[in-house]
């Protein structure tokens, strides 16, 4: 599977699900109804997606996908990460570690009051007034790249500085270094986050 760039599924979520284990059912059950339907319809995508990648029975792929856990895969299958707003599900899969996330662009937020909390680490300068679109991506960057290093929100938003150029995030604590890219795309903008070694271009 030797992929030079990532490959990107954008799905809409309908509310229904095809291919899932009896585990995953099991599993499932335990959750609210919505966050039920939720977790087999990405779970069902994933799969979707990996057999069309990987030429396998989507049933018979080994993935680790628990609720509110990042999904793993085999060592030698690369790596994946998956994101998904109220209405689109994306799933991003590379030999080497990536991040991904989506929201949607007119998410209705308190973009100055979200940015006083979190975003002070900019390269931004003050006499530029941070819009709207602005916080969007760079919370859209910085959950990509918690989901790279497999973190949390509660533990790591306060931890990531986002420059914007060049397109970068480090994390303080642990002196992670990560590039990014982003991409607009009808009613969605999504990120990428990967090690800056890696060998694609993130001019995507």
């Amino acid at each position: 599977y030797e992929y030079k760039i990532p490959k990107i599924w954008f799905y809409k979520i309908k509310g229904v699900q095809d291919v899932v284990t009896v585990q995953e059912i099991k599993t499932a059950e335990k959750l609210s109804g919505l966050r039920s339907k939720v977790f087999l319809e990405t779970r069902g995508y994933l799969r979707q997606s990996l057999s069309t990648l990987f030429d396998l029975d989507p049933l018979e792929i080994q993935i680790n996908a628990y609720p509110g856990e990042p999904p793993i895969l085999p060592p030698e299958m690369g790596h994946i990460s998956l994101s998904h707003c109220k209405d689109a599900l994306t799933i991003v899969w590379h030999k080497s570690k990536i991040g991904i996330d989506i929201e949607r662009i007119d998410r209705d937020f308190n973009h100055i009051k979200f940015a006083k909390k979190y975003f002070f680490h900019t390269n931004k300068s003050n006499n530029n007034p941070l819009t709207k679109n602005m916080i969007l991506n760079q919370w859209c960057a910085v959950e990509a790249a918690i989901k790279w290093d497999h973190g949390t929100l509660a533990k790591d938003i306060n931890n990531w500085q986002y420059f914007e150029k060049p397109k970068e995030l480090i994390h303080k604590k642990k002196n992670i270094h990560l590039n990014y890219s982003q991409i607009n795309f009808h009613n969605w903008t999504i990120a990428l986050a990967y090690e800056e070694n890696s060998s694609f271009n993130s001019e995507m």
